[in-house]
């Protein structure tokens, strides 16, 4: 799964600039083996292609945007804390926390971690790269990313992100992890002259006035803070203090490598405190044509059964209509006509009967027929057994043979087939064979 990882401005630098979207970001496209394909630094509004083509997105937002806290929590359910979260921390913020993401994270030493971040800067991150064509993105807390030395306690690791944009002043924004579970974060703002690293360097050793520290800033800057440390008059440090403040702070390059192997680890994503719209979603692009196509085919059948429907309907009313149309010419006096075939095989079978002709199914006819195929049958087969009684009913011919031969049943089907009557056998509780004889029209 390709991954891109981007380290935002904070907060105050968006709010400073004219638009937001052109300040730098530092960036790392990385593939699925874990290894920088791509890495740069270039305006969020560039990175557009490449955050539509990354299957997950990481924001290191800024240490100075997100505050940690140390909570004592009582033990809740996950959705019970994510309700009490707000409440737990409102005595710690100066603002709403309504106006919040709060997120906690795992349990350590009977105290969670907790971030907090302001829910309209997270809410504009999500909804931008969402239109540039984010798949599934999170957001971490910078100062979480940053490499935790644990075989030195007490030390601190810091980095800088220094952001020229050809002003007069340049925007640095300081990340410092101060434990495992802890950092912190500022933006200031430095004139861009010989003595801004000086300036940064200062700032830091206010923050830690002495604790160890770990630099990490841009590869081009390496050699000027390191000269900046070297320099402690410069720094009002004095010189018996050179020294101590050379093995104080160590300067390296900054690379993403760290930032990559601190965010696998980090658990606090700010993103799911906004709910579920920044979850992973199913990528559609692929299926874009196999399912235009699909719906195309569809679209094309549906519309060939509704014409087929429609021709076959009109076919079914003309010729109900020419019906009717005889049915009248031959009864003009009938009036009501609901099923013109079966009221037309009413009147003719009416009619034969007031000729004096017999209908297929009349129990004389039926019974002639039956007894014309019996004496065909018993022929063909020889010793059978004997009839017991003849019922009708139901225009049907019931005939109930006696137990103890053999029914001829096969050549009496044959027989009636000559006189237009089907046979069927008809079931009966004592056992004994009885056919049903009906007229096959």
């Amino acid at each position: 799964m390709s991954t891109l990882y981007i380290r935002l401005p904070s907060k105050a630098a968006a709010d400073s600039a004219p638009h937001w979207l052109a300040l730098a970001c530092p960036f790392a496209l990385v593939s699925h083996g874990s290894a920088i394909e791509r890495q740069g630094t270039a305006p969020l509004s560039e990175l557009s292609d490449t955050v539509a083509k990354a299957q997950r997105v990481v924001l290191l937002l800024a240490a100075s945007d997100v505050t940690m806290l140390r909570l004592q929590v009582p033990p809740l359910s996950s959705a019970r804390l994510k309700a009490a979260l707000p409440n737990l921390v409102e005595d710690q913020l100066i603002t709403d926390p309504a106006d919040c993401v709060v997120v906690a994270g795992g349990l350590s030493d009977g105290l969670r971690t907790v971030a907090v971040v302001q829910r309209a800067w997270l809410d504009i991150l999500a909804k931008t790269l969402i239109v540039f064509g984010a798949r599934h993105i999170a957001a971490l807390p910078a100062q979480l990313c940053l490499p935790y030395q644990s075989d030195q306690p007490g030390s601190v690791t810091a980095a800088i992100n220094d952001r020229n944009d050809g002003d007069q002043n340049a925007d640095i924004d300081m990340t410092l992890r101060l434990s495992e579970h802890d950092g912190i974060g500022l933006a200031i703002s430095v004139e861009q002259n010989e003595t801004a690293t000086h300036e940064v360097i200062k700032t830091l050793c206010a923050v830690v006035p002495e604790a160890p520290i770990t630099l990490y800033v841009p590869q081009s800057l390496v050699r000027a803070y390191q000269e900046a440390v070297n320099d402690p008059v410069a720094l009002n440090q004095g010189a018996p203090n050179k020294a101590a403040l050379n093995k104080r702070i160590n300067v390296f390059a900054d690379n993403w490598s760290r930032w990559i192997a601190g965010a696998s680890v980090t658990t606090l994503d700010l993103m799911a405190g906004l709910g579920a719209g920044t979850g992973p979603k199913l990528d559609w692009r692929p299926w874009r044509w196999p399912l235009a196509l699909a719906a195309a085919v569809l679209v094309i059948n549906t519309t060939a059964l509704n014409i087929d429907w429609w021709r076959m309907k009109g076919e079914t009313n003309s010729l109900r209509a020419a019906m009717i149309q005889i049915y009248k010419s031959a009864y003009p006096k009938e009036s009501v006509i609901i099923d013109p075939i079966a009221q037309m095989q009413q009147k003719i079978a009416a009619a034969k009967r007031n000729s004096g002709l017999a209908s297929a199914d009349d129990f004389t006819a039926i019974t002639a027929a039956f007894g014309e195929a019996w004496s065909s049958a018993v022929v063909t087969a020889g010793k059978t057994t004997a009839i017991a009684a003849l019922e009708y009913r139901e225009r049907s011919l019931f005939v109930r043979l006696k137990p103890g031969g053999e029914a001829p049943t096969q050549q009496m089907k044959a027989a009636l087939v000559k006189h237009d009557l089907a046979l069927e056998l008809a079931p009966e509780q004592s056992g004994a064979v009885v056919w049903q004889i009906r007229s096959a029209k």
